[in-house]
This record gives structure tokens, C-alpha cells and sequence, in this order.
């Protein structure tokens, strides 16, 4: 592979789309307005209203005014298209808006393990990143720090940041925040956990899971649409969707595949995962007490070649199942 020069990974043809709005102002302007709206907080599909810069009192996210960080750094398990040869920059954010029974990062979603950390040092970790080489800043569990991810990307694009961002969220996110971020993100990658809300209740712990998650995705698809790359497989804009296989269906496959190719896209492109495995507290609630069985993924996968979803992360394993 070759390697792209640093002039050509920062050249203004590939600058990431909230350059735009530093430039204008209007970066400023959404850091203002994302620091009110925390003050009566509608930042994600719960809806707190409570004022996160004053109590942490009936708050779900159980975040403050600062954002927790559990760790950082280039992660190469990404999917192809993000982690590239350098790794996807990722910022691991502590506290989750969902409560997932079967979370195998559980001490970092529940527990919150990680230090609070300032704007500023938000920002250096983001040019940190950048200087480590990363293809882009992978903003994991986002959805309850967003003015703080906005702040962070104002002061860190004042002093050189030019990477993509990826917006890595669990898909429960409100049309609130979603506004904010529009011509901020450039990659947005929800998950799709549930085609049905009464099965996110039960496993997450969120009500009405499907239907803000379907606004939630359409909305993202309307403001980046469908993903593109450059010569080398690098994801440069649009929509990737993430779909973890359950055990026994219980995620409702088809129903999902069905809202991509028909709601949105069949040239979504698709990160169809197979490895679940029962964490924390699944083994309380079978099937989810097992491992995804092979002939379940398979299930999937034909699922998606029905539905005409053919763009799939890791299409060599497609390959091996259908052609």
C-alpha cells in the first residue's frame, strides 16, 4: 500500500466538512448552542431535562458538564474502511445512554471507569491522534457528550485537526443533537440493535428504541448520505450502520435489513457482526446465555442478499457463503 503524503492527506479537497463551519463562525455558534441545550438536556432520545452543568441527579448518562474518557489511541479492529493501515483514532467515552444486559464493555458503559477530562484536553487527544498518524477521530459512545465533542473540535481545528470525524453511537440519539452535529460529521456509524422497541426495553433498557433509532439514521443518511472512500478504501463521508447478530433473533435481523434497503439505501454500507458472546448480565435471559450459533450468522448474511444489501464490511466472508 502506499502511503498518501502529508500534503496530500490534509489538501483542501479532502478537509473534513466542519472546516466550513469554523471558518464561517457557525462552529462556535453550535458549541453555544449545544452547551444550552445541556442545561435542559434533550441531547439524546431520553430525554432527561435536567441540567447536567449544575446535578448529575435523574441524569441516565450519569454525565456532567465534563466528559469521561476510559482510553485512546489507534484501534485496528475497526471496520476495513476505518482502520486503513494507521488505525482509526479512537476516543473510548465512559457512561452510555442505553443499559445493554449483554454489553461486553460494561465497566466502561456502567461503571464509568475513566477520568473526566476539560475541552482543551479533549482537543489535544484528538491532535494526538492526528500526529500518531490515524485515519480519522473515532468518537466512541458519543451520544451524551456532544457539546463537549463540539467544543473540543472547535479548539483542536484552531490548531491543525483535519481528520474526519466518525460519529460510533448506539443509535438511541435525538433530532436535537443530530441539528447540532449536521456539517460536523463527516462518517456517521449507528448501531441498529433492535427492529422492535418492546425487545429494547427488555435488553436495553430504553423506550421507544426503534423508532428514534430509524428517525436517528435517517436523518444521518440525509445529511452525509451513502458512503464513500478514496483510492485506497478509506472512508471519507457518508453512513456506515453497525447490526450485531442476536441469539434465537431476538434483534429482529430481517426487519432491520428491510428498513436499510428499503428506507434507506441499498448501498448502505453494512458491518453484519457475528461475535456476539454472553457478557455481564446475559446469562440471566437466555438465549442470550449463548454464543450466536454459525447457521444464525449464515441466516443473516442471506437476509442481507435478499434484501439487495451488498455492500458488507468484510466481503470476503460474504463471499464464502454465497458465491
Amino acid at each position: 500500500m502506499t502511503v498518501d503524503t502529508a500534503e496530500d492527506r490534509f489538501s483542501p479537497a479532502t478537509w473534513p466538512a466542519y472546516l466550513a463551519l469554523l471558518s464561517s463562525g457557525e462552529l462556535q455558534r453550535r458549541v453555544a448552542q449545544a452547551y444550552a441545550r445541556l442545561e435542559r438536556c434533550d441531547l439524546c432520545a431520553r430525554y432527561c431535562r435536567v441540567n447536567r452543568r449544575q446535578t448529575l441527579d435523574g441524569v441516565a448518562c450519569r454525565t456532567g458538564e465534563r466528559a469521561v474518557v476510559h482510553g485512546y489511541g489507534p484501534h485496528c479492529g475497526e471496520e476495513d474502511s476505518l482502520r486503513g493501515w494507521n488505525g482509526s483514532g479512537t476516543i473510548f467515552f465512559s457512561y452510555c445512554n442505553l443499559r445493554c444486559i449483554y454489553c461486553q464493555n460494561w465497566d466502561v458503559s456502567q461503571k464509568g471507569e475513566g477520568l473526566e477530562v476539560t475541552p482543551e484536553t479533549l482537543a489535544r487527544i484528538m491532535l494526538d491522534l492526528q500526529r500518531q498518524g490515524c485515519h480519522n477521530i473515532n468518537l466512541v459512545t458519543p451520544s451524551h457528550v456532544v457539546p463537549q465533542i463540539l467544543v473540543a473540535t472547535l479548539l483542536a481545528a484552531y490548531r491543525g485537526l483535519r481528520l474526519p470525524l466518525v460519529y460510533n453511537t448506539g443509535g438511541y440519539d435525538s433530532p436535537e443533537a443530530l441539528a447540532l452535529l449536521d456539517g460536523v460529521v463527516d462518517i456517521y456509524m449507528p448501531d441498529m440493535k433492535y427492529g422492535d422497541s418492546a425487545t429494547a426495553h427488555r435488553y436495553s433498557h430504553v423506550r421507544g428504541y426503534w423508532e428514534a433509532n430509524r428517525a436517528a439514521v435517517r436523518e444521518m443518511h440525509r445529511q452525509v448520505g451513502d458512503l464513500t472512500m478514496d483510492e485506497h478504501g478509506l472512508a471519507q463521508r457518508g453512513l456506515l450502520v453497525r447490526h450485531l447478530v442476536l441469539p434465537g433473533d431476538l434483534a429482529n435481523t430481517d426487519k432491520v435489513l428491510a428498513f436499510l434497503a428499503g428506507e434507506i439505501s441499498t448501498d448502505t454500507y453494512l458491518n453484519l457482526m457475528d461475535q456476539y458472546r454472553p457478557c455481564y448480565h446475559a446469562f440471566e435471559e437466555p438465549p442470550l446465555d449463548r454464543p450466536l450459533l454459525p447457521e444464525e450468522y449464515e441466516r443473516a448474511l442471506r437476509l442481507a442478499a435478499q434484501h439487495g444489501l451488498h455492500r458488507l464490511d468484510r466481503p470476503r466472508r460474504v463471499k464464502e457463503h454465497f458465491f
